[in-house]
């Protein structure tokens, strides 16, 4: 069984920065593409990133291109959301997901089949 727990949501004020962290557990984590997904109260949930089983490439929303940065560890099973230049819009529940490929179909949240718990990320103004 996949486990997928993220760490280091909070309040914090627009203009300021997070890392969030995903720890995976339970399945061989190197070659499988991580997705990052946000959920704000009463949306929908949205796309923010996502990167390839081996690093090879990144994807971003347009709303968070140039502010946030995903990367992963392979060797820690660990794959992260470094967030910068927040806004008050960035608030939500943020969730990272695991795909059964090591591509990810940009965009979208096609492919992903485990997905963890979620870290409320509140941004003030």
């Amino acid at each position: 069984q996949v486990q997928l727990v993220e760490s280091g949501g909070g309040l914090v004020q627009a203009g300021g920065s997070l890392r969030l962290s995903c720890a995976a557990s339970g399945r061989t984590f190197s070659g499988f593409a991580m997705g990052w997904f946000r959920q704000a109260t009463g949306k929908g949930r949205e796309f923010v990133g996502a990167i390839h089983g081996n690093s090879l490439s990144t994807s971003y929303a347009d709303s968070v291109k140039g502010r946030f940065t995903i990367s992963r560890d392979n060797a820690k099973n660990m794959v992260y959301l470094q967030m910068s230049s927040l806004k008050p819009e960035d608030t939500a529940v943020y969730y990272c997901a695991q795909s059964l490929s090591s591509a990810y179909v940009a965009g979208t949240s096609v492919g992903y089949r485990y997905w963890g718990q979620g870290t409320q990320v509140t941004v003030s103004s």
